[in-house]
This record gives structure tokens, sequence and C-alpha cells, in this order.
């Protein structure tokens, strides 16, 4: 980044009004690089034990290939990817050996030291990047309800009161490969906000709430409103929630202190 900068961050997680947690979270500093740093939502499904199983192979699976990665020599895109193809292959070996069905959704990004960002997601955990309080860009959800959007058959807020709207087309685990589509972010600037959650938190905002929260509270503090509210708006109905936010704010440019010169 060509401007002095600091990254500030905050998880939460939340069963809302299930019996159990199946969504996991995590965001990971780089042992070695600073400045790096990897964030991740993984929404697991398939009963009590196989969704938490799926959840907690995609969190495994991201700190072994995060903690071997460089900024310097491996390509983001490419470590994103592979994370979610070998979550997909232990999970399926897990289905085996369990007869279980676990699936898991993943949003992941990773923010390198010089400023670039890489996202990639399968299934309907979303990431949104927001810029000054306005959304740039966000995660086309791999579901049913996407695709009827896609083709002009209903609007976005039609799609999320849809009755198929759990019905995914893509995720981990699945007997068809997972979608694994990339994002890039050139460069991030100070004023930029990464918003990645899964659909018991999305469900129930817009996005031109979800960039008001964001934009007006700390992180920590908008993750503990969007919680809060989304566990209001669910009426008693509500999936696990789990999200995290990531702000580039920046920092304020140190002045030289005054000298002055004797005179003669």
């Amino acid at each position: 980044m060509s401007k002095p900068f600091r990254i500030t961050a905050s998880t939460g997680i939340h069963k809302g009004d299930r019996d159990y947690q199946q969504d996991q979270v995590v965001l990971l500093s780089h042992p070695r690089y600073n400045g790096c740093v990897l964030g991740v939502v993984a929404d697991g499904m398939g009963g009590r034990s196989g969704g938490r199983k799926a959840s907690d192979q995609v969190m495994m699976t991201a700190r072994q290939l995060f903690e071997r990665y460089s900024p310097d020599s491996d390509d983001a895109t490419t470590m994103l990817k592979n994370l979610v193809n070998e979550a997909h292959i232990v999970i399926r070996l897990t289905a085996i050996s369990s007869e279980q069905e676990p699936h898991s959704t993943v949003a992941a990004f990773i923010i390198n030291p010089r400023g670039d960002c890489h996202w990639v997601h399968a299934g309907d955990s979303r990431i949104y990047h927001f810029q000054n309080g306005a959304l740039v860009h966000r995660t086309l959800d791999h579901s049913y309800v996407q695709a009827l959007v896609d083709r002009g058959e209903i609007t976005e807020a039609e799609a999320n009161n849809h009755p198929h709207s759990n019905i995914l087309v893509g995720c981990l685990g699945a007997e068809n490969d997972p979608p694994a589509t990339p994002h890039l972010i050139p460069q991030l600037q100070p004023g930029d906000v990464l918003l990645a959650c899964s659909d018991g938190v999305w469900h129930y905002f817009s996005p031109n709430e979800l960039a008001a929260v964001i934009e007006g509270l700390s992180p920590r503090e908008a993750t503990e409103f969007l919680i809060d509210k989304a566990r209001t708006r669910a009426r008693g109905g509500g999936d696990n929630l789990s999200l995290v936010i990531v702000k580039i704010e920046a920092l304020a440019e140190e002045k030289k202190p005054l000298r002055l010169t004797p005179g003669p």
C-alpha cells in the first residue's frame, strides 16, 4: 500500500437457535510474514457430528496450508483453491469411513503484506468488499435460488424468502468436485472492509444495512451488533452464525518536530 495503514479485525460465532454448532470461523496472522492474514468461514452440514467434522476439516486444512504459504513466492489463488480441494477430499473420505454425509461451505480470503487481497468461495457463505460505506463486490452463492436470480426469474429480495433458498448446487463433500470461485482485489486501501459470513448472518440484512453497520462501528462492535440483530430478526428460528470483519484504516503520519534555525 502506498500509505501507512493498520488492520483492525474481529470474529464472531453463535449457535443461534440450533441445538449445536456446525459453523467455524478463524482469522490467522501469518507466523513469519507481518501483515499477511487469512480469514475463513465454514458452514458445516450433515447432521450434528457430520457437519461439525466437515467444518473442522476446512479449518485444519486452512491452518496447515497457510503455515506453509509464502507471499513472496507462492500464488495466493492457488493456495486458496488447494484449500477447497484438499478439504473436499478429506471430507469425502470421512463420509466413507463414518457412514455420514458431511458437507461444508467455505469463504476464505488472504491479504498479502503488499496489500493485494485474494478470495475463494464454495457454497452460500459469502464475502463482501465495502469501500467507504458502499458495496464494491460480493460473492455469488452456488445455490439454486442464485441460479434463478442469474436467469432473471426472481429478484434478490425474492431469493431470500424462496422456499428452496437452502438448496446448494456446489459445496465441499458432495459427489461432484466443489466450485472454487476466485476474486482479486489488486490493492486494498484505507476505507476498505472485508466481511466473510455464513448464511445465518447475511440472510437477515441487505447489503446497504451491512455497509452502514460496518462503516459506523468498529469491527468488534459491528460483529456483536450483527449477531444480536440477526438473532432478533430470526424470531427463534435462526441458524448458526459466524463472521469475520477486517477493516483497513489509515495511520496518521507522524509530524516532524519543528526545528528552529539559530539566527546570526
